[in-house]
């Protein structure tokens, strides 16, 4: 418990009416789990506003109410701050409820389209395996030390976020890599933390349904690193056509890496994970370690060990010699890239067994409900031109009905490509699960199937109802059955 006063320090509030010697039991911004002597931080979300709901929280004993509305009243014995911006007043008075968490780590951010997950992971395991203690924030699992949290978004809400935080310091953590989100940067979720580091990787086609262009969608990106201070390192991917461009504001230390120009980390690290990608995703690993402090040669070595992060590029065969691989990518982009991957070792395929019949590639992919309509045709459209057979399907249709969505995507296939024949290359089948056999009954000897758009996610999800359902199992379990 603390007093109002020690936890508003970093704010400035417009207007305050009441005591700030109240004490603060906790802090909330969720009304439903609003206690006794709480402070409740009226947000304005997408689906409602937190406004609405400060009579409802008073009677559930709230004595602190933080607003960026005017109130139509005022009740006695209730302390009263407005501030300009409840989004970032969130994010200072949870750093300070906590003790300033993340001032007591070397906390690094990931930010980019692609690549977060694995390079937040990979940086984990690999200071794990150097025996530090080191936690990690991300789209699949929230982890302290060896501990898994459950991890309810990329980039949790700010109270979430330095809870865990604390909790990780609590734990003798050194370190924590934390993925953010361009959401959690235009929502202020990571204001009042203080970062050791931020690391680029890419910025291509995604969520223009938040940002609506891809210039604002990069402005908010550089947003990130302008917020550094100077104590900061600024690790940019140089490959990329933003990677100067986010750096340009920054007072960080400026740092890049490259597969292809020689910069401050570039060239070849040797790595069990496939792909140009990932080579990338290795390089950006490695300058970070060696900017907290690691060895390169020690570095270098814990690198080749690391195994893919869950659900990115994970792959097997099955007793037929038919290669499965789940991959999360769920843009253009990410799809480009690990397609051309498995094209290559097609290729090589083919070169070996001297014959084009073989080494073919079936893509099974969906696109997600509810999210950027615009990339449905292009991820459509480059799933055709860089599969032999294209199998379109269900991803979490949330709220949209699967035949909406594909129907979106179809708009980015040739007219021939969906007429039939005894050479048919693109089937339309509703049910992920029957995609999936479609796929097994389909492939043959040295044929790959790429399981595209849910990599680690263990469920599909309708009209607000989650389902288990995991790409991995279904592929081993089809797989199985195979002759």
């Amino acid at each position: 418990m603390k007093k109002l006063l020690e936890i508003i320090t970093d704010i400035k509030p417009l207007e305050v009416k009441g005591s700030q010697e109240t004490v603060i039991s906790g802090i909330f911004i969720s009304s439903n789990l609003v206690t006794e002597n709480g402070l409740f931080i009226a947000i304005v979300g997408e689906k409602s506003d937190g406004h609405e709901y400060i009579n409802d929280v008073i009677a559930k004993g709230a004595t602190a109410i933080v607003h960026e509305k005017d109130l139509r009243e005022y009740k006695d014995g209730i302390t009263y701050l407005k501030v300009a911006d409840t989004h970032e007043a969130s994010g200072c008075i949870a750093s300070a409820f906590y003790d300033y968490p993340s001032k007591k780590l070397k906390l690094v951010g990931v930010t980019g389209t692609n690549g977060k997950t694995t390079i937040a992971t990979l940086l984990h395991k690999l200071f794990r395996n150097l025996r530090f203690k080191t936690g990690m924030m991300g789209t699949v699992v929230n982890k302290i030390n060896d501990t898994e949290v459950e991890a309810t978004r990329t980039t949790p809400d700010p109270i979430t976020l330095n809870q865990t935080l604390a909790q990780m310091v609590e734990a003798g953590c050194e370190y924590c890599f934390m993925e953010v989100s361009s959401h959690a940067i235009y929502m202020k979720r990571i204001a009042g933390l203080e970062f050791a580091g931020g690391i680029f990787t890419n910025l291509t086609h995604d969520h223009l349904d938040f940002h609506i262009t891809i210039e604002e969608y990069a402005k908010v990106k550089k947003e990130f690193f302008t917020n550094l201070p100077s104590t900061c390192f600024a690790l940019s991917n140089l490959d990329s056509e933003y990677g100067e461009y986010m750096l340009e504001s920054t007072k960080a230390k400026k740092y890049f890496y490259s597969r292809d120009n020689k910069v401050d980390f570039s060239g070849k690290v040797d790595t069990k994970l496939i792909g140009d990608f990932n080579q990338s995703n290795v390089l950006a690993i490695l300058g970070t370690a060696v900017l907290l402090g690691i060895d390169e040669k020690s570095a270098r070595e814990e690198i080749k060990k690391l195994d893919p992060a869950p659900g990115r590029f994970v792959s097997f065969t099955s007793p037929n010699g038919v290669t499965g691989i789940v991959d999360y990518a769920h843009t253009p982009d990410a799809l480009e890239n690990v397609l051309k991957t498995i094209k290559k070792l097609a290729d090589v395929g083919r070169l070996q067994e001297q014959t084009s019949d073989v080494c073919k590639i079936i893509t099974v992919i969906g696109c997600g409900g509810d999210r950027d309509k615009a990339k449905r045709p292009i991820m459509a459209q480059i799933a055709y031109k860089m599969s032999d057979i294209l199998i379109l399907t269900s991803d979490n249709p949330r709220t949209e009905k699967v035949e909406d969505i594909i129907n979106d995507m179809r708009v980015g296939l040739p007219d021939e490509a969906l007429s039939l024949s005894n050479e048919q290359k693109v089937y339309i089948i509703n049910d992920r699960r029957e995609a999936i056999t479609k796929a097994c009954i389909l492939a043959k000897k040295s044929y790959y199937i790429l399981l595209a758009g849910k990599g680690h996610e263990n469920y599909q999800e309708v009209n607000g109802t989650k389902t288990h359902f995991d790409d991995m199992e279904e592929l081993k379990s089809c797989f199985s059955n195979m002759v």
